[in-house]
């Protein structure tokens, strides 16, 4: 496994995205806006860096030290902040590593981004419809870059063990609830294999219910 790059690894699933990679084995670089909002940060990164994604130099500034074989892995969100970061800050991240010729790209989004729209109730739109709207020009952004990426749409996300239960399902009609740790299992088995290049994934547990 090439070194990751968890943007978002603060906290949520971020860092459980982090913790699982770096139990696995993996060499994993934190990034987040508040580095010290997780204690166990530090212990679980090799090397971490405070960036605030909505600042375009910040993002620079962090990307310039970055190796192209790195693989990034972006959780970034943010719900009614002043500036959201879940598109502004995409676009930031996706230009600089288009300047700086990396190569490997995932991006976590949510179901009802892009094309799950329609799949999205009335009472999800009115919810956090703009989230989604923000987060599904992120995708599109990505998609017209020149990396090589992976998008992930999971359902409704809660903390709990990995079940084994997860799967990563081509763009479809689904709802369900899905543990941070089970998605971070599912896109380190996905990078190990080498798969998922230029695919988007709904992700969801069947097991779970709400």
């Amino acid at each position: 496994m090439k070194r990751v790059v968890v943007w978002g690894a603060s906290s949520g699933l971020g860092l459980a995205i982090a913790q699982y990679f770096a139990e696995k084995g993996a060499e994993v670089v934190g990034v987040a806006r508040n580095p010290d909002k997780s204690p166990d940060l530090k212990a679980i990164c090799q090397s971490m860096f405070t960036c605030d994604a909505t600042v375009a130099e910040e993002v620079n500034a962090v990307v310039a030290q970055l190796n192209q074989e790195d693989i990034i892995i972006s959780t970034m969100g943010s719900f009614r902040a002043d500036i959201p970061v879940d598109y502004l800050g995409h676009r930031h991240l996706i230009d600089a590593a288009c300047k700086a010729s990396l190569k490997r790209f995932v991006l976590v989004t949510s179901l009802g981004c892009g094309d799950s729209w329609k799949y999205l109730s009335d009472r999800s739109k009115a919810g956090f419809g703009g989230v989604v709207r923000e987060k599904s020009l992120a995708e599109a952004w990505l998609q017209t870059s020149d990396l090589d990426y992976t998008i992930i749409r999971p359902g409704g996300l809660k903390d709990g063990e990995v079940t084994g239960n997860g799967v990563l399902v081509e763009p479809k009609e689904v709802h369900g609830l899905v543990y941070r740790q089970e998605v971070a299992r599912l896109l380190f088995e996905m990078l190990e294999k080498g798969q998922g290049s230029g695919e988007i994934f709904h992700c969801v547990d069947p097991e779970l219910t709400y």
